[in-house]
């Protein structure tokens, strides 16, 4: 810490989120620079990245931080959210010094184990409580802060979907990387809601692409089946994947996020990033000023989204029900 006074820089790393706070001086001076730290679980050059990172940057430029001025941003990449901590640790550092903003559970875990005096505000975690990053959503208690994607329980609401579009649905499929924090939360959840559904819930675990490929390969010979892709990095790295290897099979499929209809996906359930990472902005900027991370209460979504895609629907000879239309609030055709 004796280190960051001195060189007077503040690193805000953000996993899809992570901050740190300035000292109370420091909060005094909004013309001194500010290094922020950012480190996505997304590739480079992934547009979903760029496009919410360009949120993120905007943000803070409407709240008075300037690139050049008092606000530099340095960027690192996990894809797949797979780097060891020492990996996660070197991106952090390139990326800043004092306040970090992460994006998703397995970064902002990596990043945790390295440091527990940088503010951090992490975006896009599903159970921040039972992933031991926060005492209470109330009053985080710590260093780490920031925006939950949606509580594990939503995924009733994805099996309840698919059931809705596919009556004859009888087995369902989590895709899922079983190393996600949330994996347990998500398997308990869905066994509730399957069962009262009276449709068979199989765990799918995948890891990488060729696992990928081949798990739905092997699903697809199931009859009347359907995927559940709940939020993980490992299965949103690949996308086009899995929506091709879908359409391929004619399996019905529910998402947890726009990204994936807009891919060609068949539907969606779940928060806007865009709109995450503009809230993880205004976290930032309260930590840049002053703030401490222990006292802002971790905030959960207020709205989400439903998208359908009717040109795959049409493709899966699926008809959309009107119930189903109406609660869109997008609709791609």
């Amino acid at each position: 810490m004796a280190s960051y006074i001195a060189r007077r820089k503040l690193l805000a790393t953000l996993l899809g989120g992570a901050a740190t706070w300035p000292l109370a001086a420091n909060a005094q001076q909004p013309d001194q620079m500010r290094r922020i730290g950012v480190l996505t679980g997304l590739a480079e050059d992934d547009p979903q990245n760029k496009a919410r990172l360009v949120a993120f940057r905007q943000e803070l430029e409407r709240l008075g931080w300037s690139v050049g001025r008092n606000m530099r941003i340095d960027y690192g990449f996990a894809p797949g959210g797979t780097r060891s901590g020492a990996d996660t640790r070197e991106g952090a550092n390139r990326a800043a010094t004092r306040c970090h903003r992460r994006h998703t559970t397995p970064l902002t875990k990596g990043l945790q184990g390295e440091s527990r005096a940088i503010p951090t505000v992490f975006v896009a975690v599903s159970d921040s409580v039972g992933s031991g990053f926060v005492t209470s959503l109330a009053r985080p208690g710590g260093n780490i802060t920031g925006l939950m994607l949606f509580k594990p329980s939503v995924i009733g609401k994805w099996l309840s979907m698919l059931k809705e579009i596919e009556p004859r649905l009888a087995c369902a499929a989590l895709v899922i990387n079983p190393k996600t924090d949330a994996y347990v939360h998500f398997v308990r959840a869905a066994e509730a809601m399957a069962a009262s559904l009276v449709v068979t819930f199989v765990p799918t675990h995948v890891g990488n692409a060729a696992q990928i490929e081949s798990a739905i390969d092997s699903f697809a010979r199931v009859p009347n089946g359907g995927l559940v892709l709940p939020p993980d990095i490992t299965t949103f790295a690949n996308r086009d994947l899995i929506v091709t290897r879908a359409a391929q099979h004619r399996l019905p499929a529910v998402y947890s996020s726009r990204e994936w209809v807009a891919a060609g996906g068949l539907m969606s359930y779940g928060t806007d990033f865009i709109v995450l990472f503009r809230q993880a902005a205004s976290y930032v900027d309260r930590i840049l000023r002053g703030a401490n991370p222990a006292d802002l209460p971790v905030q959960a979504p207020t709205k989400y989204e439903t998208i359908i895609n009717l040109k795959t629907a049409r493709a899966l000879g699926l008809a959309v029900p009107p119930g189903l239309l109406v609660a869109a609030d997008e609709v791609i055709e």
